[in-house]
């Protein structure tokens, strides 16, 4: 992903800014929350892979709101939209249902 990104525009087109710069800053927010999963508890790893998350949507958010001069609450409301939509694909929905007797 931070490779495409890197190589979608040289950011004259969408105003984005650098590519070099956009590349390492995809791969940064998409390498943090994956790291705590070199942790072998899988309930330790997935805390604090909640708690990575937790603290890099804002930060995503003000990035979008800064760079791509949009309203925070809309950028708040896209990114907070788009996690949801990634964790609901992740959830393993079979093992939501109640058990059958």
């Amino acid at each position: 992903m931070a490779f495409s990104e890197g190589l979608s525009n040289d950011g004259e087109l969408t105003g984005r800014g650098d590519p070099i710069r956009r590349g390492a800053m995809t791969f940064v927010g998409g390498f943090l929350h994956t790291l705590p999963f070199l942790i072998s508890n899988m309930q330790n790893a997935l805390m604090l892979a909640y708690l990575v998350v937790r603290f890099e949507l804002p930060i995503i958010a003000y990035v979008r709101y800064k760079s791509l001069a949009t309203n925070f609450a809309v950028s708040c409301l896209q990114v907070v939209v788009g996690g949801a939509l990634v964790f609901a694909s992740g959830v393993d929905w079979e093992c939501m249902k109640p058990a059958r007797p």
